[in-house]
């Protein structure tokens, strides 16, 4: 690849990742193209030089966002199918994440937005569910895997929604009690 291919991409990818987390903060309504070129950095004028459309740039920050937490995990070294149901609530259902949106999950930040985006998004969001709901049914207890599927979606639902809710409520100690019974009730889910 050559240098000026090689920096579109770098430049391509600072623009992904600030559109990925300032959509999370603000909503996918919330910040223009414009805010967000610059932001990044850059003129309104480059922005079709790296996308055909907006929708384009929201299906691509939503995915950056799914994979974040990935490599967040990568970075720190842990390997998310060794992780128990109580590591991932832990680290889901934490202050910190109720705290930080633009560096959270999609779900807890976007869910009402991406239901009303683009097939794109919401393409990307259903393989992201799809993702979630496998994994977590990896470390749920049952009978059978249909069990184990159910105990995974339900406990997606809280953890998602929990983080959520907590956001919404202006009581702290409200909020404080909505984590941790969020995160006691997923912790369980492998018993």
């Amino acid at each position: 690849m050559g240098r000026s291919q090689l920096e579109k991409q770098k430049t391509h990818e600072r623009i992904v990742e600030t559109a990925s987390k300032r959509l999370r903060e603000a909503g996918l309504d919330g910040i223009g193209v414009a805010d967000l070129m610059k932001e990044a950095g850059l003129t309104v004028g480059g922005f079709y030089k790296h996308f055909a459309s907006r929708d384009d740039l929201v299906a691509e920050a939503i995915q950056s966002a799914f994979d974040s937490w990935g490599r967040k995990l990568e970075a720190e070294g842990v390997n998310p199918a060794e992780m128990t149901a109580a590591d991932v609530a832990d680290r889901y259902v934490s202050v910190h994440h109720r705290d930080n949106p633009g560096d959270g999950c999609p779900f807890a930040a976007l869910t009402s937005d991406i239901s009303r985006s683009g097939e794109k998004a919401r393409a990307i969001a259903t393989d992201g569910l799809k993702r979630n709901f496998a994994s977590l049914a990896n470390k749920a207890a049952g009978a059978d895997e249909g069990s184990r599927r159910r105990k995974a979606i339900m406990a997606f639902a809280m953890m998602a929604g929990g983080v959520g809710l907590a956001r919404v409520s202006s009581d702290g100690e409200l909020s404080d009690e909505i984590l941790a019974t969020v995160r006691d009730f997923v912790a369980d889910i492998d018993k």
